[in-house]
């Protein structure tokens, strides 16, 4: 069986073996259990923040196309700037923090989209705001690396959980954006924007209290210096590589899928049925609440039932609702579009912890690869469909994005792992 031992090189895993470790049931250890999920608590709203103000981004779409009389490709461009400078910079970020812990790092990552946000409120140019959306992606890829980081350490063993809580979080603060868009920013303009710098300043506060917390967590760590191996189930490194690959591919399917209608539904909607922006945005933030509530669903699903289930359903079971989704009415569009967020959000948490699991020790660097695939991803997916509609139709768009879960098919190769217990296989 292939084991990665305990090394000061992975001190992020030995503040996860610290947290995870069993505890007696004293008020002592109820106690403890307790600051766990304030701290997970903690870092899931924050990421609520962090995704609510970023999310204002394709909120605000309309506006800046009508202010600045850009055309879907440059809409695509402002959204390919943001997620390829996450996407990116996310895996260095995490590799990095693997090796040196940086507590505080959270905090300062919050500073750069604080800066965006500013920018994104007074840019007078189409270049400014793509200066713009580079700070917001900035700061989203130190934020989720290390966010992500946390949460699992926090999580008592329960990894699927605790990715759920902490996702969930952002996107509740992705469906709440551009609901806030259309009651904030739209009556105001492009400046109504900076009314958002505010839950950005909360952030940074929120988040130097969890610095703390991990800095302290770490040094109990380093004092208790135990020797721990973390089993990856006896797979060969072949095996793993190629897992670690088809889990990018269904990443691709979900992402490609999902910034069709992140990026663009409110146009569909428009287009085809002639609603106002209003209404299109208060669309856009049912698709996103289901997204929130099937987020929170898969992880505690898969941590009962095995993540490639989860998987299984979320990807592949999508594609009926996907296919019907361009042939139906208004009313049914948006019913149809709660169902997809909702059973396609449910595979991030499983994909995320299945990934961990194949690579124990480099939570960070897998956490990082990722959120930055999925960023890249949905980067990539919003300046080539906007490309797309360009040339064709917003219509169209959503007719060649019907078959993208069938990706989800290559789940079947994926090795079975042992359904995860409260807490991680250890052996001396």
């Amino acid at each position: 069986m292939s084991e990665t031992a305990y090394s000061p090189a992975t001190p992020a895993q030995d503040i996860v073996d610290v947290v995870e470790s069993p505890e007696p049931v004293t008020p002592a250890g109820e106690t403890a259990a307790r600051t766990l999920f304030r701290v997970l608590a903690a870092v899931s709203f924050c990421h609520l923040l962090n995704d609510m103000v970023q999310s204002l981004l394709p909120s605000i779409y309309p506006i800046l196309k009508s202010s600045f009389h850009l055309n879907f490709s440059q809409l695509g461009y402002l959204t390919l700037t943001y997620q390829i400078v996450a996407s990116l910079l996310q895996p260095f970020v995490g590799q990095f923090t693997d090796r040196r812990p940086m507590p505080f790092a959270l905090a300062f990552g919050m500073t750069f989209t604080l800066v965006g946000l500013v920018l994104l409120a007074f840019a007078p140019t189409f270049a400014w705001l793509l200066i713009a959306s580079s700070l917001v992606g900035v700061g989203s890829a130190i934020f989720h690396p290390e966010s992500s980081r946390i949460a699992r350490m926090a999580s008592g063993g329960k990894h699927g959980f605790a990715q759920s809580f902490f996702q969930v979080g952002g996107n509740t603060g992705s469906a709440i954006g551009p609901l806030l868009a259309a009651l904030i920013v739209l009556p105001q303009g492009q400046r109504g924007m900076a009314w958002f710098t505010i839950p950005a300043i909360v952030g940074i506060f929120v988040l130097v209290r969890i610095g703390r917390w991990y800095r302290a967590r770490h040094r109990a760590a380093a004092t208790a210096k135990k020797d721990l191996h973390v089993t990856n189930y006896g797979l060969s490194r072949m095996q793993v590589t190629g897992a670690i690959a088809i889990l990018i591919a269904l990443i691709f399917s979900k992402y490609f899928y999902l910034a069709s209608l992140c990026s663009y539904y409110t146009f569909y909607l428009i287009q085809r049925f002639h609603v106002s922006v209003r209404l299109s945005q208060i669309l856009l933030f049912l698709f996103l609440a289901a997204v929130a509530a099937g987020t929170l669903i898969g992880g505690s699903v898969g941590d009962r039932y095995g993540r490639k289930l989860v998987i299984w359903v979320s990807i592949l079971g999508v594609l009926p609702f996907t296919m019907i989704l361009p042939y139906a009415s208004l009313f049914w569009t948006g019913a149809l579009s709660v169902v997809i967020g909702f059973v396609i959000a449910s595979a991030f948490s499983a994909i995320l912890v299945y990934a961990q699991d194949l690579l124990p020790g480099r939570v960070g660097m897998i956490s990082g690869l990722f959120f930055g695939v999925a960023f890249g991803m949905g980067g990539i997916g919003a300046a080539v469909l906007g490309h797309l509609a360009d040339v064709t139709s917003i219509i169209f768009v959503y007719h060649v994005c019907a078959y993208l879960p069938a990706i989800g098919l290559l789940t079947g190769l994926l090795p079975n792992l042992e359904v995860p217990k409260h807490k991680p296989q250890l052996t001396a």
